[in-house]
């Protein structure tokens, strides 16, 4: 790649984890969206992956090694969040609090069961995501 997409590919790295934070925020007051967050994370890794290959940009994100971890963390807390209330005798995917009852607040943040589950599905769709790019990444990187 050119020192233009290289230079690009690291500069883009941050906002998109900053609007990721912020799809994520947004979710708590409205309609949460894990799922759109984690895509949006998972790209900028892919382009850090096609920017400098498998092992340029496992060096720039040692953090890649636990992709897997951070997959299967967000997976056993989204379950963990759906199924917990069989536990109660509520139907499955019960969130608290109910309706009508006001949440915790720290802040302005509500503190609900659904933030717990989009931050699972985050997780788990990042997890996967990077797994899947670190497959099909080439061992080479790209000439400049």
């Amino acid at each position: 790649m050119t020192i233009a997409v290289r230079a690009v590919a690291r500069l883009l790295l941050a906002p998109s984890l900053v609007v990721a934070v912020a799809i994520m925020v947004k979710g708590y007051s409205d309609v949460g969206d894990g799922f759109s967050a984690g895509v949006l994370v998972a790209l900028a890794v892919s382009l850090q992956y096609v920017a400098y290959g498998r092992r340029g940009a496992e060096a720039a994100l040692p953090f890649l090694a636990l992709a897997p971890l951070v997959a299967g963390t967000g997976l056993l807390l989204a379950l963990a969040v759906g199924f917990f209330p069989l536990l109660g005798g509520k139907p499955i995917f019960t969130h608290w609090p109910g309706p009508g009852v006001h949440p915790t607040r720290i802040g302005t943040l509500e503190m609900l069961t659904a933030v717990v589950f989009d931050i699972g599905v985050f997780l788990l769709v990042v997890g996967v995501l990077v797994i899947l790019v670190h497959q099909l990444a080439d061992d080479e990187p790209p000439a400049p």
